[in-house]
């Protein structure tokens, strides 16, 4: 699909625009760390029972070393950013950037692990977690004010609805914190 014609001079990819105030998920380096945490612990743990038992061998540790770092692998979660414009998720293996300016999808994926798909008018896709906008209102104003664009535009074809959804939690949740934080919870 083509962006709109009003938006065509603007057509350069996110990561060549000058960026200006940046949000960033401040609780990533936890999460991390918390990663980390459970990937020690899990080969702390199996290194353990296979000396008591007698059955470290070096090709077994590599074996364990292997299973915790792909437990690190599946637990690490994306750094997610975002400008003026765009939203940046960075995970141990590849960055998707999307121009938030011209999204045309927002799509909300339940299951185990909700997920917020936005795809912009160049195909690009990124997937994040909603708790990562909850948890980051800096985050969520920036994508909301480009989401609005979008609409504005009218290259925000399907999604407004998700968006929404999304708008009531965080809402939800920021007045829930500050019921808690002023002791009226």
């Amino acid at each position: 699909m083509e962006p709109p014609d009003d938006v065509r001079h603007d057509l350069s990819p996110a990561s060549e625009r000058p960026s200006g105030t940046e949000a960033y998920d401040h609780g990533w380096a936890r999460d991390v760390r918390s990663a980390v945490r459970c990937a020690a612990v899990l080969l702390t743990l199996l290194l353990l029972i296979a000396w008591g038992a007698g059955t470290l061998t070096p090709w077994r540790t590599v074996l364990w070393c292997t299973l915790a770092a792909l437990l690190f692998a599946v637990l690490c979660p994306p750094h997610v950013s975002a400008g003026a414009g765009w939203l940046r998720s960075r995970s141990l293996l590849r960055t998707r950037t999307v121009r938030t300016d011209l999204l045309v999808s927002v799509r909300c994926l339940d299951g185990v692990a909700q997920r917020l798909v936005l795809r912009d008018a160049f195909g690009e896709r990124v997937e994040i977690p909603p708790q990562v906008l909850v948890a980051n209102p800096d985050l969520w104003y920036r994508l909301d004010e480009d989401a609005h664009t979008s609409e504005a535009r009218g290259s925000l074809l399907c999604g407004a609805t998700a968006l929404h959804r999304v708008s009531e939690r965080i809402d939800r949740e920021t007045a829930r914190r500050v019921f808690k934080m002023s002791g009226l919870e």
